[in-house]
């Protein structure tokens, strides 16, 4: 049940992109509400998985990867479009690709899910304590529900887009500064935690 969860984020992650480039501004509004939905979900799937004995290697990883395919796949979108700047979603994928193969070869060798093998107290806090990872969550869905939000605003409310329309993308900008920021910290953890044990090993 929980990697189903996890699979219909996937899905109405398909939906949201086709509304953002298909959809009339009416329609794109909707997508703030199906990002919630995943966003929710996305939570869910992990309470599921604990609640019905369902953990595992494979769902740790899924979840991880289904979270990265989610996040990558609207910074790229938004910035294809012109609502953010194309360096963000360059800073995210070549994180996420860098600690990705980190834990990889971490999960192979020690046959524990890859928030399970920071080492580190600082690690565990930034990588895999549940504050951060529950804040670094929150932050992004605002980021993007705030973002994607504004999009339609200039056709479906002129007037308010003239009156505060600046105000708006300069939060969502400044939310998306701030992800861009925490994900920088939260993974250097995991980069110098796995240099710091080659070294070790050599």
């Amino acid at each position: 049940m929980a990697n189903l969860i996890t699979l219909s984020r996937l899905i109405l992650l398909g939906i949201v992109i086709c509304i953002l480039y298909f959809g009339s501004p009416l329609v794109q509004l909707f997508n703030v509400l199906l990002l919630i939905l995943i966003f929710v979900s996305d939570g869910v799937d992990g309470y599921v998985a604990r609640r019905f004995n369902e953990e595992s290697l494979f769902g740790a990883v899924f979840d991880i990867a289904a979270d990265r395919i989610v996040e990558l796949c609207l910074w790229i979108a938004l910035a294809h479009i012109g609502a953010l700047p194309v360096w963000i979603p360059l800073v995210f994928v070549a994180r996420g690709v860098l600690t990705d193969a980190i834990r990889a070869v971490e999960t192979e060798t020690k046959h524990q899910t890859p928030f399970a093998t920071m080492r580190t107290s600082l690690g565990k806090a930034l990588v895999a304590g549940r504050f951060m990872r529950a804040f670094y969550a929150v932050l992004k869905a605002v980021t993007f529900c705030v973002v994607m939000f504004a999009l339609p605003l200039p056709v479906l409310a002129p007037q308010l887009w003239r009156d505060y329309g600046e105000l708006i993308r300069n939060t969502g900008l400044l939310l998306a500064y701030a992800s861009v920021f925490i994900c920088i910290l939260r993974g250097a953890p995991v980069i110098i935690e796995f240099i710091d044990e080659q070294r070790s090993d050599v």
